[in-house]
């Protein structure tokens, strides 16, 4: 019914395959075959036509698009750190910050360390004045590679 109706499929034809595809574990991760009697059908297809079929099918499809996997993650944490939803004046920072992480693996400390250094996250307002920012010598790597110091 939700893939029907126009509106709702715009987000059920993406999301869908991604529950279906995890549809084996129950609701405390536990594996099955059955759902009440009835053997289940973890298969889908993405809204880009790949086929997927449980869990390993579906990490190779999001793996197989890692950057739109890690560009999305970035916008919605840093519409969580922003408080607001993210636009396209905000667009060069998230991509920035993709470019920045690649290389040491798309770490996700590296990531929040990204956004919290931004200049969207650093000019946020808050209660109608702008946060202060963040010097950039508080917010630095130890040898472990942790971030250190912001606060």
């Amino acid at each position: 019914m939700h893939r029907a109706n126009r509106v709702c499929a715009t987000c059920h034809n993406m999301m869908d395959p991604i529950g279906l595809a995890l549809e084996n574990y129950d609701e405390v991760g536990k594996w099955r075959t059955l759902d009440n009697g009835l053997p289940i059908d973890a298969s889908g297809v993405m809204v880009d036509g790949t086929r997927i079929n449980g869990e390993a099918d579906l990490l190779k499809a999001l793996l197989s698009r890692s950057d739109a996997f890690v560009d999305t993650m970035i916008e919605k944490l840093m519409t969580f750190g922003l408080g607001r939803h993210t636009t396209s004046s905000d667009m060069p920072s998230v991509r920035r910050i993709a470019q920045e992480v690649a290389p040491e693996g798309d770490r996700f400390d590296d990531i929040v360390v990204g956004i919290v250094m931004s200049e969207p996250f650093q000019m946020r307002a808050a209660s109608g004045t702008a946060a202060p920012p963040i010097p950039a010598h508080q917010v630095t790597r130890s040898n472990n590679t942790k971030p250190t110091g912001a606060g």
